[in-house]
């Protein structure tokens, strides 16, 4: 019997630990008005398809080699899919080899958010829309010059807009 609830104590304590440090941002925030743009869940699905709410709002990832916009070529902005403020260039946009869209860099530092993510465990960057706390996918010390950063997104995360490829 001490076997069994010394057991069932040390898996509450791991449960309890990794619940501790996983310590990513809720995007769900935005709901309680946490970012400039906010809805309730209810709000955010009647605006978005089911595969944007599920990656902007509930972190999911989409498929490798599932978007469009990752062989996009094109020159433009990406804007988020959930607000379309203009987060990422086409001109920092590269091919990472992973099956995601790629940039080395967004439009600004203060267009996007980053948190630490441990829902795989071990921590990862994730990023996210300043505007309305919606996530695009993760960042990787992996990238090309001039950052050596790669912002792996999810394409559904984001809009293409054709045309000129720097705000101002």
């Amino acid at each position: 019997m001490a076997r069994r609830t010394f057991l069932a104590s040390a898996t509450a304590l791991i449960g309890a630990a990794a619940g501790a440090f996983y310590l990513r941002n809720d995007a769900n925030a935005a709901s309680d008005g946490a970012f400039p743009v906010s809805f309730t869940p209810d709000q955010w699905r009647e605006r978005l398809t089911p595969a944007q709410f599920s990656v902007l709002r509930d972190h999911a990832t989409e498929a490798p080699f599932s978007s469009p916009l990752n062989d996009n070529k094109k020159s433009g902005l990406y804007s988020c899919a959930g607000c379309d403020t203009p987060v990422y260039s086409s001109e920092t946009k590269f091919d990472s080899g992973t099956g995601w869209p790629s940039f080395y860099a967004p439009l600004s530092a203060s267009v996007i958010g980053t948190s630490n993510d441990y829902a795989l465990i071990y921590p990862r960057t994730e990023v996210h829309c300043a505007t309305c706390g919606g996530h695009f996918g993760h960042i990787f010390d992996d990238g090309p010059k001039p950052t050596g950063k790669r912002h792996c997104l999810n394409g559904v995360a984001l809009k293409f807009k054709p045309g000129a490829s720097t705000v101002g």
